[in-house]
Parts: structure tokens; sequence; C-alpha cells
């Protein structure tokens, strides 16, 4: 039998450890600056722990941004755990590496998508990243760059306006 060399799955072993040192240093620094992360993982991975509510709401796919409160993060060899707010009501989650669709930062332009077998390639590919959707009328952004803060939106991919949270597609910003 012939060996050969899996470069797919060693650049994603790759990325998935370049996504637990982003995730370490905020856990030991706070999100620097405009810093911020879309992470879209799939709620039906058998490590993946959310609340029954949320993997009922979302059975295939969900979106997190953790952005200005967030809490508890955690960051392990192999998955990360953080508390998110979804519409004031805060919620445990632990999101193994090999659970991550898309780990996408737009402040700086950076964005990783993890594609499997079956779809168009067997390679991780940098993405477009998402442009940050609005704040409702009436509300201002934080400034949190001078902070360690903690803070991570996440809610509702209908649309529907959540206090301190919103879950939102990628889909939404593809061209």
């Amino acid at each position: 039998m012939s060996r050969s060399i899996d470069y797919g799955n060693l650049m994603h072993e790759a990325m998935r450890g370049l996504i637990r040192k982003v995730l370490q240093d905020v856990c030991d620094n706070g999100l620097p600056g405009a810093h911020h992360f879309f992470i879209t993982f799939d709620t039906s991975h058998p490590d993946a722990e959310l609340a029954d509510w949320l993997s009922d709401r979302y059975p295939g796919e969900m979106t997190v941004v953790m952005q200005h409160w967030y809490d508890n993060l955690e960051v392990t060899d192999e998955g990360f755990s953080v508390t998110l707010n979804f519409g004031d009501a805060p919620e445990p989650l632990y999101i193994p590496y090999d659970a991550i669709k898309t780990f996408v930062d737009p402040s700086v332009e950076f964005g990783l998508r993890f594609e499997t077998k079956g779809e168009d390639e067997e390679v991780l590919k940098a993405s477009t990243p998402p442009v940050p959707a609005k704040l409702p009328d009436g509300q201002k952004s934080k400034d949190t760059s001078g902070q360690k803060g903690k803070h991570v939106t996440s809610g509702d991919k209908e649309g529907k306006t959540a206090k301190d949270a919103e879950v939102v597609s990628l889909d939404s910003f593809r061209k």
C-alpha cells in the first residue's frame, strides 16, 4: 500500500492550532482593539455542548460572535468553553475545534473555512469576512478597546433584535 502526505488534514490541524492560540491569548489578555470573532460550528457534533433549546433551534450549525461580553472562557487542546448571553439568558457552550466550520475576525479581514469531504475541496480556504451588522437605532457601541472586557453576542438568525445578542449566518454576507 502506498503512503501519501495528507496535506488537507495537516492544514486543518495547523489552523485549529492557530484558533487555539488566538483564543488562549484572548483568555489571558482580553480582546485587543476592534478584534472580534464570528465562529460557526456544527451543533450536532458529538462533543459539542449547548443547551437543549439552542440545539433544537439550531440543529445543524450556529454562528456566535465574540465581541463585547463573554464570560468563563476556557481554552483546552481539544476545544473551548465560554458563556454567552442569548437575549438576557447566559448559556455555557463547549465547542470542540473540529466542530468549527468558520472562524472570522472581520476587524482585520481574516477568515478560515474548514471544508469537509463531499464539499468542493478538501482544503482550508481563507474566506471573505462578513461586515458587522449595524446596531439597532438608538443604540451606541461601547468602546471596549481599553478594557480586558469580555463580550460575546449571539442569538437569532431570523433578524429579531435580542438584547446583547445576535446569531448571524455568514451566508447573508456572501456575494
